[in-house]
């Protein structure tokens, strides 16, 4: 049974509640001889007026697919480190934290969002690309949704760093340290 991506209606809606619910669903990436994916089971809000968000003091040649349509991927390079962002609205993304590899492995290969990417494969080569419409990164909608979701503050930030703006599977092996500090999620308004 093939599984329709999300849709752009998905991500065109508060960064808060698109970070929020990404959490159990599934990232994938096409190589030509591999197919990979993972669970999400934490993500990171980088909103408008946000100090933290690259895209804070307008559009740059570094930050330009953060003003790409909804689900466009934004790809960047920090400390030797590829990271990823699925854009929501202009200017505002969800950094995809860690996932859960959906072939079972229990090593911690896919936490945090350098390690994931890395086990992803993906590389600056794909920022700008379209998740919703592309073959090559996909999001597919959870199967298995989060029991509980944990909110606690960003982590690897020096600006903005007391904003309750980090989601995670309460519970999940595969969440990056520090843990969120246990405040449940609040329902998403949407």
């Amino acid at each position: 049974m093939e599984i329709e991506q999300l849709p752009r209606s998905f991500f065109d809606r508060p960064t808060r509640v698109v970070a929020r619910q990404l959490l159990g669903c599934e990232l994938w990436t096409q190589e030509p001889t591999a197919r990979r994916g993972v669970r999400l089971v934490e993500t990171e809000a980088y909103v408008d007026h946000d100090e933290a968000n690259h895209a804070n003091r307008g559009m740059t040649k570094r930050n330009r697919s953060m003003f790409g349509a909804p689900g466009t991927l934004y790809v960047y390079r920090i400390h030797q480190v590829v990271c990823a962002n699925v854009v929501t609205r202009p200017g505002q993304a969800v950094l995809l934290r860690s996932g859960e590899p959906m072939d079972g492995s229990a090593d911690r290969a896919t936490v945090g969002p350098g390690r994931l990417c890395r086990w992803l494969g993906i590389s600056i080569a794909d920022d700008g690309t379209d998740t919703v419409a592309g073959t090559r990164v996909s999001l597919l909608p959870a199967r298995r949704p989060p029991r509980r979701i944990v909110v606690g503050t960003r982590v690897g930030i020096s600006r903005a760093v007391d904003r309750l703006l980090r989601f995670a599977e309460a519970g999940s092996a595969h969440v990056s340290t520090p843990r969120p500090e246990g405040r449940r999620a609040r329902p998403p308004v949407t």
